[in-house]
């Protein structure tokens, strides 16, 4: 198990103990509002291509999907249409946030949500020795082996961000 240097722990480094994997807790100075994923990587001194973001969006089904991508990427609406077998999707407003996925803009974690969603992961999580994901507070990233991550929440990979 890893060591905890984050100064407290979060749900999703729970639930990443309770499957047994491994991570590596990282923390960053913020304020109260939500800190861009390209200022987290930079706060970190990560890669940007390995410090991905979590975006949650609606389906024209009604049903919600999640994404998670680079942080300095944006993602393709069509593609992640078409990764999540929908005609369209539509970003989740700030507002439903909480109450649908337990997280803040900012904090929100593709792990420990309070339901299961249908994930995709950017492909480019693919090339990336670990990768790094919200902890599920403003403040906490968590650090793993992208194969741990992506069986966890049952993800699939596909190229959902723009050129």
């Amino acid at each position: 198990m890893a060591k905890k240097s984050a100064s407290e722990k979060t749900n999703v480094m729970r639930v990443l103990e309770q499957h047994k994997i491994s991570y590596t807790p990282h923390e960053y100075p913020h304020g109260k509002e939500a800190v861009d994923g390209a200022s987290v990587a930079h706060l970190l001194g990560q890669d940007p291509a390995q410090v991905f973001k979590t975006l949650v969006a609606r389906g024209k089904s009604g049903g919600f999907h999640v994404f998670v991508i680079p942080v300095e990427k944006e993602l393709d609406l069509k593609k992640a249409a078409k990764a999540s077998g929908e005609k369209s999707v539509e970003m989740v407003h700030v507002k439903e946030l909480l109450g649908l996925t337990g997280y803040v803009r900012g904090g929100c974690s593709p792990v420990g949500m309070k339901k299961a969603f249908p994930t995709v992961f950017d492909e480019s999580v693919l090339n990336v020795p670990t990768v790094m994901v919200s902890a599920g507070k403003i403040g906490y990233q968590v650090e793993c082996a992208p194969a741990d991550l992506i069986g966890l929440v049952r993800a699939q990979t596909a190229a959902i961000t723009t050129e």
